[in-house]
């Protein structure tokens, strides 16, 4: 008997380090659905819808009332260039985190005002910009240096998205 409870016991953690190995491995590959940020003392994470065309870019979030604390919207561009993005129909604050190819944050413009139509430069060779709540970059310490960790930065991201 004693035998017997050894083995289930053994079957058992078994079973939890394949577990955990199964949920590290899950965490070290990236989603098309989510952005990690990470920088000294910093680590977040956000759900994010993609805006990779002209037209999603052109839409961005105008017209929301409100956005979950986790959202964010990550907009992608073919290659580095200038962008400069405004409020214009935009109900809510942001934060716009403006990112090189590599997936370092080069700027971030925090608390942008809803329905202003003043042109915010992201500088001359911007590939992506997360748009995040108002006040969030601050709040959680993201500034630039920081690196975005996502699969639209490809294989020569400074953090890529392949498994460890």
């Amino acid at each position: 008997m004693a035998e017997r409870r050894a083995v289930l016991a053994s079957v058992a953690i078994g079973a939890a380090l394949l577990a955990s190995v199964s949920v590290a491995a899950a965490q070290s590959t990236c989603d098309q659905t989510e952005v990690i940020v990470t920088g000294e003392g910093t680590s977040a994470r956000f759900s994010v819808e993609i805006a990779d065309d002209a037209g999603e870019r052109a839409l961005g979030l105008m017209n929301r009332t409100e956005m979950a604390h986790s959202h964010g919207m990550l907009f992608v561009y073919e290659k580095p260039q200038p962008v400069a993005f405004w409020m214009a129909n935009t109900l809510i604050p942001l934060d716009m985190i403006f990112i090189d190819r590599r997936g370092v944050v080069t700027r971030v413009h925090e608390n942008a005002v809803p329905l202003d139509r003043t042109p915010i430069p992201g500088g001359d060779a911007v590939f992506a910009v997360l748009e995040i709540n108002g006040g969030l970059a601050s709040g959680l310490g993201i500034e630039a240096g920081d690196v975005l960790r996502h699969p639209a930065f490809g294989p020569e991201a400074a953090d890529p998205c392949a498994e460890q």
